[in-house]
């Protein structure tokens, strides 16, 4: 939503200095708020098949303790062994 509406924030600016005093903030800030509606609703119809919900945290893969890698149970690393 964020730079949709800092491009129409960007339009109306060109549109003040293109057009003179015609478009200035007091009789242009309904179209932020149209923008604004506009994402809204279109991010409330849009369908969410096939979309990656990044709330949820993926399933954690388990391997048995036996076939895990490292130093075998007794030695102690980094003593020169």
């Amino acid at each position: 939503m964020g730079p949709a509406i800092i491009i129409t924030i960007g339009v109306l600016f060109l549109l003040q200095e293109v057009r003179g005093g015609a478009f200035d903030f007091s009789n242009t800030y309904p179209f932020i708020l149209i923008v604004i509606g506009a994402i809204l609703l279109a991010s409330s119809v849009a369908p969410m098949t096939g979309h990656i919900d990044f709330g949820t945290a993926p399933p954690a893969v388990s391997s048995p303790a036996s076939s895990a890698p490292g130093p075998p149970p007794g030695s102690i690393t980094g003593q020169g062994q």
